[in-house]
């Protein structure tokens, strides 16, 4: 999508703090105004006390005296009066996702980071108050989805209506965003913690601007060589026949749902054949809402649910019960899902990052539509992908963008064992090229490892120490997926 201490040491690496940090404070204070607020997300539901103001920039680079982009701009202050100089800038997935969104629904797992240095929240140029680039596209259940033609029309349509050239919204330009935030509010170094895509904007500005950088948490990380798409359906596929062995090598998980992968198999070969048409009470209102559950309505619950261990351990029940006749569970969580996306992710902002970045590499790793046909996702996805980037215009894109990231930057790398979009593989990958890194996977999790378990400790005392050296991670071991549900009424002991 998206969701944390200290030591003596922090206080020497600020020892700078009272000149430094101050003098550029105000040198920049006539471009940034900061004034109490509150962030707010539906999403997340609820909201943090912050102080916030906007930051003018060039949509395009090249002409700065073109057309601007207001960057909405959130600093969350620390509880100590004299915080660290180097304050934790959280980068946000999708990408399309709200870095103010994001940041609400992981604020207790940075809690202990607070404690000793402010955390800025910059919503990326076209995501939630940053000029948000967005309008509706079809999701895979509706018919224009898969018809090529259609969806070329609604992606022309998209593109006239957008508030902003898309061109100029891709991760090249915003990592300069980031950048300038980071000078107007006088900050001379950052620590970085991205999620998801965030990962990929926090290695290029670490590439970009590798003296900035104190320390950097890449969490569900993307590979900057890998093109984004080709390998979406395999890497889901795989992630659920894991989850599918795990409930199979449980005796009573295998004897409330035998053959689990069968089941599954069966009921998405009848709801492809024919979508079951149903009247359901909606999730959230409980108004009656007809709806039907088809393979892509099963293709994205199954897809979403499976980016988190507990959410997971529910799919062995609800596919047990849709192919016995009760499907109405399932279909519900596909509600509750695309209602979540559709207000989450900018799609404008989402298309001018793939279709800059990812298409144009597709050819570099070639999957055969057979090989996605015999995956639950099926070839129907890229084959989508294919037709909105061929109309989406192009932006600028780093020549060294898609090079791998060679820093000595301490970097803590966190992968859930069972990430469905970005396996822990992509983590091996890079360490690679980080000299002073750290690996940490955590058995049977999911897509985002920032609070799962003792994590949230884990990273405030890497972030505090400042080097992955003689971290204690020791507590991570004890991390295990969350039990199956086995019946409405309780987990599995």
């Amino acid at each position: 999508m998206s969701a944390l201490h200290k030591s003596l040491r922090a206080l020497a690496a600020v020892s700078w703090l009272p000149l430094t940090f101050c003098s550029a404070f105000q040198a920049h204070a006539a471009r940034l105004s900061l004034k109490d607020c509150r962030l707010q997300s539906e999403i997340a539901g609820g909201g943090v006390a912050a102080q916030c103001a906007w930051l003018s920039v060039p949509e395009n680079r090249e002409q700065p005296s073109g057309k601007q982009v207001q960057l909405h701009v959130a600093v969350i202050r620390s509880l100590r009066t004299e915080p660290a100089g180097d304050p934790l800038f959280v980068l946000s997935g999708g990408p399309g996702q709200a870095a103010s969104d994001f940041y609400i629904s992981i604020a207790p797992a940075l809690a202990r980071v607070r404690r000793d240095r402010d955390i800025v929240i910059v919503d990326q140029r076209g995501t939630g108050r940053s000029n948000r680039l967005d309008c509706t596209f079809p999701d895979e259940s509706d018919i224009t989805f898969s018809d090529p033609q259609q969806l070329r029309e609604l992606t022309r349509a998209c593109l006239e209506k957008l508030p902003g050239d898309p061109r100029y919204y891709t991760t090249s330009v915003a990592v300069r965003d980031l950048d300038d935030v980071r000078a107007a509010l006088g900050y001379q170094r950052l620590d970085l913690y991205g999620v998801s895509y965030g990962t990929r904007v926090a290695q290029h500005y670490m590439r970009r601007y590798p003296e900035r950088v104190r320390v950097a948490i890449l969490d569900g990380v993307v590979p900057p060589e890998l093109p984004l798409g080709p390998d979406v359906a395999l890497d889901a596929q795989a992630a659920i026949d894991r989850a599918f062995a795990r409930c199979d090598s449980n005796a009573d998980c295998k004897r409330a749902f035998p053959n689990i992968s069968g089941t599954f198999a069966t009921l998405r070969a009848r709801v492809l054949e024919k979508p079951l048409p149903l009247s359901i009470p909606d999730p959230l209102s409980a108004e009656l809402t007809t709806t039907q559950l088809g393979a892509a309505e099963l293709s994205a619950a199954v897809r979403l649910l499976s980016y988190s261990d507990e959410t997971v351990s529910t799919l062995p029940l609800l596919i047990h019960e849709a192919e016995i006749g009760q499907p109405q569970a399932l279909a519900a969580q596909y509600l509750m899902i695309k209602r979540s996306l559709d207000t989450q992710i900018a799609n404008g902002m989402h298309f001018a990052v793939v279709c800059s970045e990812d298409a144009p590499r597709w050819h570099e790793r070639p999957v055969a539509d057979s090989d996605l046909a015999k995956t639950y996702i099926g070839e129907t996805f890229m084959q989508a992908m294919r037709s909105i980037c061929e109309q989406w215009p192009r932006g600028p894109v780093d020549q060294d963008f898609g090079k791998p990231l060679q820093s000595s930057i301490p970097t803590l790398v966190l992968s859930g064992g069972n990430d469905p979009v970005t396996p822990s593989r992509y983590g091996e990958q890079i360490v690679a090229g980080l000299k002073n890194s750290k690996h940490l996977v955590l058995d049977g999790q999911g897509h985002g490892q920032i609070a799962v378990g003792c994590m949230p400790r884990v990273v405030a005392e890497f972030i505090t120490a400042g080097t992955v050296k003689s971290l204690d991670d020791e507590c991570l071991k004890t991390v295990a997926p969350a039990p199956f549900l086995l019946s409405r009424s309780a987990p599995a002991p």
